[in-house]
């Protein structure tokens, strides 16, 4: 088997994208050689915890309402592209994703990742939900049958929080300035929503060398 090691950050649309074109592909050739693990990248890293507006927050960093339009109009596309629903006008906060990384950490440890992150960047890009919110975050839990109690609880302390900022730095640190990034067995680097026929050609290219 084979890692592949994703860093993204729930909120981010190309990398929502990026795993769909991704699962295409591993739906296509279901004996992949991948153990896929996801790693956390906050494109906000200093985002108060309450989050903020949705419309402030891209007029801020698009420099506008035409900015912001201009931004989202390939994202629209893509994903229709990819066959994902996502509804913008739904979205109205843009939250802090600290703890829904926690939750993804938490999630890796039971082996519920997969599970999590699709529900993850259905609840925020479909759904329009407040996934900084712990009651969404429990609910996502449960869901994917994890303890919604102890998610709550853990969500109302600190659990892995500090883990969770020291690995964002140290891949800030190593050069990753974007997501989705993808690491293949630990050193080869593949950076941006690629296409399913990419993931196809890797999966082959990783078999034959196998053979």
């Amino acid at each position: 088997m084979i890692s592949l090691d994703i860093f993204s950050d729930p909120i981010c649309p190309w990398c929502y994208i990026g795993k769909a074109k991704l699962d295409a592909a591993l739906e296509i050739r279901p004996d992949h050689p991948f153990i896929i693990q996801w790693h956390p990248f906050m494109l906000n890293p200093d985002m108060p915890k309450g989050g903020m507006d949705r419309r402030d927050y891209l007029e801020a960093k698009f420099g506008g309402q035409k900015g912001a339009v201009d931004a989202y109009l390939p994202v629209q596309r893509a994903a229709d592209a990819a066959g994902l629903k996502i509804d913008l006008a739904r979205i109205t906060r843009t939250p802090a994703t600290l703890d829904a990384h926690r939750l993804i950490h938490w999630a890796g440890l039971e082996g519920r990742q997969a599970a999590v992150v699709s529900a993850l960047f259905r609840a925020y890009f479909s759904e329009g939900r407040d996934i900084g919110e712990t009651e969404t975050l429990a609910d996502i839990a449960a869901a994917a049958g994890m303890d919604r109690a102890m998610t709550a609880m853990l969500l109302a302390g600190d659990a892995d929080a500090a883990d969770i900022r020291a690995r964002d730095a140290d891949i800030r640190a190593r050069g990753l300035a974007g997501v989705p990034a993808f690491v293949i067995a630990g050193q080869h680097v593949v950076t941006g929503a690629q296409e399913s026929p990419f993931w196809l050609r890797v999966i082959d290219d990783l078999a034959g060398s196998d053979a």
